[in-house]
């Protein structure tokens, strides 16, 4: 009798695990069909390329934005943010002051050193304090000393974050007890990106949503990042990489390192990587708005890899020049490291500045056409 009972007991053991087998097999199979339709857009650039902020703008733009807590959540980013730009401006008018013949002009005034050592100090801890109208007062007070200014216009030569200005001009009310962060704030706010976060998200298309469902991952950009990236390689739709172009004249003061070769350089090596063999490119040419003032000031030939511009023109024209001179190095470089096999990938190149939340949404519309009609041309139906 017992070995009757025991026996029906294992029966039904036996199939409940059958059935939760076939269970997680359905599970997988539905989950897997569905993964099918996501489209993975891979977002790649340099550090400060501006990839980020476009992430950010996809978020406000195609999901539902950030809440308030998401908002409050950015603060001590935004104060870091404030005390790094301060550190990075007292240090590097000393640096400067060792580097130019005419170093009085990089020297911080004596009743401003004292307030300088301060801050910097604060600007070199891993946590900050929060922003109180005595420290505001002390960091508008340096800002306007005539040496952080001589250094500021020397930003070429430091890593000035370039939400400096905004955050300086919004001091008061980034530090009002009540402050709650804006779109607009978080936009600016820089927070390095280690590893890899995603969205998923479709795109909105006359008031509603488009039947494509995309999984945007934003990788980080330092160098020694890019081994993080391979396990995304394999299946990715389009490699979205951001190049900002205003980079051209910004170096490193330790080692004269040009941040644009730098960008050269990984986009070049993103290229020749295997497993994109048959996947698109949408080169983002970031941060136009700082790249038109910069242009009419610096010459474009003061980077290596544009040695042999030559200005044509001035004012508007001579931007448009610029700009047409520095994409066509960019499509050169794209199909001298595109070997034969991969020359039915689509390239597209489009002028982007991350912080305009209208031209992104109009950029990402074109990204979507492209990709959209690609998929149409690999079913045969176009």
């Amino acid at each position: 009798m017992g070995s009757v009972c025991c026996s029906q007991q294992h029966g039904r053991a036996d199939s409940d695990e059958i059935e939760q087998t076939a269970e997680i097999e359905d599970r997988i199979e539905r989950e897997s069909k569905a993964e099918e339709h996501i489209q993975k857009l891979l977002l790649l650039g340099s550090s400060d390329s501006g990839k980020s902020t476009i992430f950010k703008q996809i978020k406000l733009l195609f999901q539902n934005g950030f809440d308030d807590a998401e908002l409050k959540s950015y603060i001590p980013v935004i104060h870091a943010n404030i005390y790094q730009t301060i550190k990075i401006l007292f240090d590097g008018s000393k640096e400067l002051s060792q580097s130019f013949s005419d170093s009085s002009r990089f020297h911080v005034s004596d009743e401003n050193k004292e307030i300088g050592e301060r801050l910097s100090e604060i600007g070199s801890r891993l946590e900050f304090p929060y922003l109180t109208p005595e420290i505001v007062e002390e960091i508008e007070t340096l800002w306007q000393d005539n040496a952080i200014q001589e250094t500021l216009s020397c930003s070429n030569k430091l890593q000035v974050p370039h939400c400096a200005h905004y955050y300086i001009e919004n001091l008061q009310r980034l530090s009002n007890p009540g402050y709650v962060p804006t779109k607009e704030d978080v936009l600016y706010a820089r927070v390095r990106t280690t590893g890899v976060v995603e969205i998923q998200f479709s795109p909105v298309r006359e008031n509603k949503r488009s039947g494509e469902v995309y999984r945007l991952f934003d990788v980080g950009g330092q160098r020694n990042e890019k081994r993080k990236w391979i396990h995304l390689f394999e299946g990715v739709t389009a490699v979205i990489f951001c190049a900002a172009i205003n980079e051209y004249d910004q170096t490193l003061l330790e080692n004269e390192t040009n941040h644009l070769m730098e960008t050269k350089e990984l986009f070049e090596w993103v290229l020749k990587q295997p497993c994109f063999e048959k996947t698109s490119f949408m080169l983002f040419l970031n941060k136009f708005d700082l790249f038109e003032e910069k242009v009419l000031k610096v010459p474009l030939n003061v980077c290596d890899w544009f040695k042999d511009y030559q200005p044509a023109s001035s004012g508007k024209q001579e931007i448009e020049h610029a700009y047409e001179f520095v994409k066509k190095k960019f499509e050169e470089l794209y199909f001298r490291s595109t070997s034969p096999d991969c020359v039915d990938r689509v390239f597209k190149i489009y002028r982007t500045n991350a912080l305009d939340q209208k031209l992104v949404k109009k950029t990402f519309k074109l990204v979507h056409e492209t990709l959209r009609r690609r998929n149409l041309f690999e079913a045969g139906l176009l």
